[in-house]
């Protein structure tokens, strides 16, 4: 009897063999896939980690060229980045991540590198600020050429534009005119550049003359930005 049930011993010892084995493989794949897992997992934090540090990387080389060609000794300047634009992309306004934690105030002149303006602070909240642009219809600002010949109000347009508007008709205002703040009022600081005079036309009136600005801004393009807390 016992030669008899050797083959079928013989069959059942392979079977259970092959059994063990497939469940060992099908081990080996489970833990395979854990692995997988976990080393993607890895690799998308240390993808995430470079990603944020080129970026901060980036936003350092962009302040401390933008320091560099910023007057420091005349202004307390407090540095910003952006956070969000006008959704519409109507160049309106754009939000920054300081506030009035840091001492911003509604009324503070927002300006870049070489003293360029790019608008006054019009909301403040305790970590954030929103800025209103030159280019906001709601945006009005005393102004003149770079030689303080030729006085007027800068304004915006639309979110379009910017427009150097009431300017006397006995005053000179030419093509290729640059035009700065005034100073006049108190609320923005005298000598920031707004832009460069690209046209000049009557008003609807004829009372006084108007001239489009154009500003070597690229708003959209904007990550860090100067607020003016005040002069030194």
């Amino acid at each position: 009897m016992g030669l008899l049930f050797l083959p079928f011993q013989k069959v059942f010892y392979s079977v259970s063999a092959v059994a063990d084995g497939t469940g060992e493989f099908l081990g080996s794949i489970g833990q395979l896939k854990n692995d997988n897992k976990k080393l993607l997992s890895e690799n998308q934090a240390l993808l995430a980690r470079s990603a944020m540090l080129q970026d901060v990387e980036s936003e350092n080389v962009i302040l401390r060229s933008q320091l560099n060609l910023l007057p420091r000794d005349h202004w307390n300047l407090v540095a910003a980045s952006v956070v969000s634009q006008d959704p519409q992309g109507m160049g309106n306004w754009l939000e920054i991540d300081r506030g009035s934690d840091d001492g911003i105030a509604v009324g503070m002149s927002v300006v870049v590198s070489n003293s360029i303006l790019v608008g006054r602070v019009q909301q403040v909240n305790a970590k954030t600020a929103q800025v209103l642009l030159l280019t906001n219809s709601k945006s009005t600002i005393n102004a003149s050429t770079s030689d303080g010949g030729t006085k007027g109000i800068i304004r915006g347009e639309y979110g379009l534009g910017i427009i150097f508007d009431m300017i006397l008709q006995t005053d000179s205002i030419k093509t290729g005119d640059d035009v700065v703040t005034s100073g006049v009022g108190g609320e923005i600081p005298k000598g920031l550049y707004v832009g460069t005079v690209q046209e000049v036309h009557d008003s609807d009136d004829h009372l006084f003359q108007q001239a489009v600005v154009t500003s070597p801004l690229q708003v959209s393009k904007l990550q860090v930005v100067f607020v003016i807390k005040d002069a030194k």
